[in-house]
């Protein structure tokens, strides 16, 4: 790409299913210094909403859409507003290509297409998009790299003529043209930065916090008669106490067993140390070999990845290592720090209290001598 030009592309998608999708194609959009364009950037204004998307097609240098397992709502014309969109641009020459899921089928049932009227639709709508150039992805990263590679191909083969950087340009016009699109960059930038260090919209209807999730988990303990036994156990942890517990191991990377090992580790020091576990532990010794449930497991990793707290590593790895690896968000590094970092003058207090305590003790030392 010519490094004294920028280039306008809109993005065109339905939005609720592809939120992350698109946060990660504005993204390599940006990377490539190019300025994305689609409904969520545009600016309140007092035009209809079509007469507006019309406008920013026709000012865009190019045109893609990504197609996942929704339809979209259905404009009056009888068509998706996904899909005029894409009719739009191909009706006035845009430079166009489409991004299609790989596996429609492997797509979860909440981000599918439940109107049966619209699934024949949205099959038509594949099969018109894969006239033109179509590239097929499965997840959010691996999207943001086929959009990268088929973009830089795209304006190879189709240049057009982006908007020119200031000390290139031929007039103080064009200057100001250029000055105002880098503010534009900046802004979208600091939009996805600002997007980073939140929590996900809908996440605030799922349990989070201070809230309980049940893990149950197995271990083994030695009786008073040196035999063993295997328990089946169940104790409550508050999300903010398994996340506190386990964030740490993502500071850099772990994989699932390192997760395990960690979640292990968590029941295992409840058990042993919480006095409302006494009953448990009397009779016995040597508690060992703590192994959490699978589901429940499971159900842990899926529940702080849909808080936006942890996600699958993004690194590129050899293809014989086939592990999962997990690391935690920009938000979820955030939310660690608050949960892990120590306040200002709490060691002071307990220090303080450390010295009273002893003090205490010496004096009653000294009554009894």
């Amino acid at each position: 790409m010519s490094s004294d030009r920028r280039y306008q592309v809109f993005v065109s998608s339905t939005y609720e299913d592809l939120r992350e999708e698109r946060q990660e194609v504005m993204q390599a959009l940006l990377e490539l210094d190019c300025i994305p364009a689609g409904m969520e950037l545009f600016p309140a204004t007092d035009d209809d909403q079509w007469t507006l998307i019309k406008r920013v097609i026709d000012e865009c240098d190019y045109y893609i859409v990504i197609i996942g397992g929704r339809y979209g709502s259905i404009g009056p014309k009888g068509i998706s507003y996904t899909e005029q969109e894409y009719r739009y641009a191909t009706e006035t020459g845009k430079p166009i290509i489409a991004f299609l899921h790989k596996n429609t089928e492997q797509i979860p049932v909440g981000k599918s297409e439940l109107n049966p009227e619209a699934i024949p639709m949205l099959k038509e709508f594949r099969e018109l998009a894969k006239k033109k150039v179509c590239k097929y992805w499965e997840t959010p990263a691996e999207l943001g790299s086929v959009v990268s590679r088929g973009l830089i191909r795209l304006i190879s083969t189709h240049p057009m003529p982006g908007w020119i950087r200031a000390d290139k340009a031929a007039s103080a016009i064009a200057a100001e043209e250029v000055l105002r699109l880098k503010k534009t960059i900046e802004e979208l930038q600091n939009k996805l930065d600002e997007t980073q260090l939140s929590a996900p919209r809908g996440s605030e209807d799922l349990a989070q916090g201070e809230e309980i999730f049940p893990v149950s988990y197995k271990y083994e303990a030695i009786d008073q008669d040196f035999e063993a036994w295997e328990f089946d156990f169940t104790s409550a942890f508050a999300w903010n106490d398994i996340f506190e517990s386990i964030g740490p191991l993502m500071l850099d990377e772990a994989t699932d067993e390192k997760i395990r090992n960690g979640l292990n580790q968590m029941v295992r020091e409840r058990l042993l140390h919480d006095d409302d576990y006494k009953e448990q532990r009397e009779g016995y010794s040597n508690l060992r070999n703590f192994s959490i449930n699978s589901h429940d497991e499971q159900t842990i990793k899926i529940q702080l990845r849909a808080l936006g707290l942890i996600e699958q590593s993004k690194k590129a790895r050899s293809v014989k290592d086939t592990r999962t690896f997990w690391s935690l968000t920009t938000y979820g590094d955030s939310v660690l720090v608050q949960l892990r970092a120590i306040p200002k003058g709490v060691y002071r207090i307990v220090e303080r209290d450390l010295v009273a305590n002893n003090d205490q003790a010496d004096a009653e030392c000294a009554s009894m001598s």
